[in-house]
């Protein structure tokens, strides 16, 4: 029987989810990969990451929805945090990569990066037109 859960995202960007999980600390491996769960059990993502302790983590493409969906198994969850506030982490960066992405390709620098106390990032852009 399979452990395997899956957990809906709005994470729509390959690149912008490779970086923020690159953020985090994690190592990414792209292409179909393996994720390992309960007794060697294994499903296909898109978008693995091997965990030394506790099951893999993958991502894979689901076309109704339009976005990736985490696949983990939730009983071997070995991480320091809770599954919510991971992906919540991930989520943010994954936003502050795409925003950085976009204002990038329009010309915009970032001038100030702030992490405020409470997690929050404050990012302030300035474009110079001539």
């Amino acid at each position: 029987m399979s452990h395997f859960s899956t957990v809906k995202t709005e994470l729509r960007q390959l690149e912008p989810l490779v970086q923020a999980l690159e953020d985090l600390g994690y190592s990414p491996e792209q292409g179909e990969r393996p994720v390992r769960g309960y007794r060697g059990q294994t499903v296909t993502a898109d978008l693995a990451v091997a965990m030394h302790e506790g099951g893999d983590l993958g991502f894979r493409w689901n076309a109704q929805s339009g976005a990736y969906e985490l696949v983990t198994d939730l009983d071997l969850w070995n991480q320091t945090i809770p599954i919510e506030r991971f992906l919540a982490k991930l989520t943010q960066r994954y936003a502050l990569n795409t925003v950085l992405t976009a204002t990038s390709h329009e010309g915009f620098q970032v001038s100030e990066q702030h992490v405020a106390q409470d997690g929050s990032i404050e990012l302030v852009v300035t474009r110079w037109d001539a």
